[in-house]
């Protein structure tokens, strides 16, 4: 490779910072604390000669759960300006802000994009940070405690929505599989069914496959839930492990009450050199991919996302790599069915000796709101640098499978003359969603929640007019579900009196 351009962008330093309720050093930090936290641990990890605050030109945050539209309020009050609040506790004051849409793809997207901004010159050092005070939310108002967490700072700041147009389904949220838990439930299903495998014995198929993340949460001192654990236990429902969704245990979907930070670093080598950052911290970016779905109900199969599969087969395109080159991998894991449509598609083995986690995974390490990914990049540094000339892959998804990014890593030179970010088009829609329903249909695939007046069952099904969801609390049709397969059985829909569609199997 010829001499590497000025422009070209690395990455300099990475941190993360975390801290469990009732533990010793417990501070009970706030989500921009914790924030401020991982960005000076990133400055420091660069192990600059100069201040690397004051060179600061461009800072994007993962907006917070409780500033997301999602069951997470701010009951303590939040910063008006996330970004700014951020900046200010690391010592520096960037002239662009940024504060990014709701979704586990934007860490690994906007270091695409501040990759691609610097190596087109019109940004030398920029930074992605993000974090959750969850945990010490609840505990606070669990002792019926308040503090204040508001906060107003003046800047600019380039708040770019919640990005929710096309994922949030409205037909999904009026019969209650809107939430995550829900909708990759509905997805899960398609695919144990594929695969001739009863509930029980999938349950199992995910404790096998999560066993072996536990092993890292274990270790990490970041974690959440540091215990190993077997796949056994993982599958068995519990007073513990109870059920959420069908086929999902508690243990078994991501852990979004936590306290964590992680922040990412980035600079052009002019800059990097300029500011005395060693070169043997400099992590290169090889390729970074992303690309989304329309909603889940629209989409041509519930199991699938061609967004992940598109994104990823893009990056590593990019990079001129391919699975078999790589060395250290970190699939997103919120739940089971976004790795096992990555192992699917690409042919993996679910045991391969590499693992599928740098962290522990959503359900162990824990689920820091939007913020998964850049845990996950933090961790692919880490091993990059241990091992120079190894490669990363992490991938990093939003939504219910609605966005996907990925972004391949090592500490080998990769020449950014041609960007090596690319924004795919988004998938387009397959089927059409009916939002009431009068008639009969095929059912394709189910799922069973908990509620406060006993269990309801949602089914999706498809008729010639297109796919539509209905409702049941007939504990019978809830028993008839577990009991055998369900696509491909006939039901009558229609709509009931408080707007959603009711079933009945014929």
């Amino acid at each position: 490779m010829s001499a590497l351009a000025d422009t070209t962008p690395v990455i300099i330093g990475v941190g993360q910072v975390s801290e469990r309720v009732g533990e010793p050093g417990y501070a009970e930090l706030s989500p921009m604390d914790l924030g401020g936290a991982a960005l000076n641990a990133a400055f420091a990890d660069a192990r600059a000669a100069r201040k690397l605050g004051p060179a600061l030109d461009t800072l994007a945050a993962i907006r917070q759960f409780e500033i997301s539209g999602t069951r997470y309020g701010a009951p303590f009050g939040h910063a008006n300006n996330p970004p700014r609040a951020i900046v200010r506790r690391a010592g520096a004051n960037p002239q662009r802000a940024i504060l990014e849409v709701v979704g586990g793809q934007g860490p690994q997207r906007l270091l695409g994009e501040l990759a691609a901004e610097i190596a087109a010159g019109r940004s030398k050092l920029a930074a992605v940070v993000g974090s959750e005070a969850i945990s010490t939310q609840r505990a606070l108002l669990a002792r019926g405690e308040s503090r204040d967490w508001a906060e107003t700072r003046r800047g600019t700041i380039e708040d770019r929505g919640y990005g929710y147009d096309g994922v949030v389904d409205m037909t999904a949220l009026k019969h209650g599989v809107g939430a995550p838990i829900g909708g990759y439930a509905l997805a899960e299903n398609v695919r144990r069914e594929r695969l001739g495998l009863s509930l029980a014995e999938y349950r199992l198929e995910i404790g096998q496959l999560f066993a072996p993340f536990t092993q890292v949460a274990a270790i990490n001192p970041h974690s959440a839930a540091p215990s190993a654990r077997t796949a056994e236990e993982l599958a068995a429902l519990t007073e513990r492990n109870r059920l959420v969704a069908e086929p999902y245990g508690r243990l078994v979907v991501a852990r979004d009450q936590v306290n964590q930070g992680a922040a990412v670093v980035l600079a052009s080598v002019a800059e990097a050199r300029r500011l005395g950052v060693p070169e043997e911290r400099w992590v290169y970016i090889h390729g970074v991919a992303d690309c989304a779905e329309p909603p889940l109900l629209t989409r041509a199969d519930l199991e699938k996302s061609p967004a992940a599969i598109a994104a990823i087969s893009s990056a590593l395109e990019v990079a001129a790599w391919d699975w078999n080159s790589l060395d250290h991998i970190d699939l997103y894991s919120c739940f089971a069915i976004p790795v096992f449509n990555l192992l699917d598609a690409f042919q993996l083995d679910r045991d391969d000796p590499r693992g599928w986690t740098l962290t522990g995974g959503l359900p162990f390490f824990g689920g820091a709101g939007n913020n998964y990914s850049a845990h996950a990049i933090a961790e692919a540094v880490a091993r990059c640098r241990a091992a120079p000339g190894s490669r990363a892959l992490v991938g990093a998804n939003g939504g219910i499978m609605s966005k996907y990014a990925a972004g391949i890593y090592s500490t080998t030179p990769a020449d950014w003359s041609a960007s090596r970010w690319r924004s795919l088009p988004k998938i387009a829609s397959a089927v059409a969603v009916q939002d009431a329903f009068d008639g009969e249909a095929v059912a394709e695939s189910f799922t069973i929640q908990p509620g406060k007046q006993g269990e309801v069952a949602t089914v999706v099904a498809r008729s010639d007019s297109g796919r539509m969801l209905a409702n049941s609390a007939d504990p019978a049709i809830c028993a008839s579900l577990r009991q055998g397969k369900v696509a491909g059985r006939a039901v009558r829909i229609e709509e009931s009196e408080n707007g959603t569609n009711r079933f009945w199997f014929i």
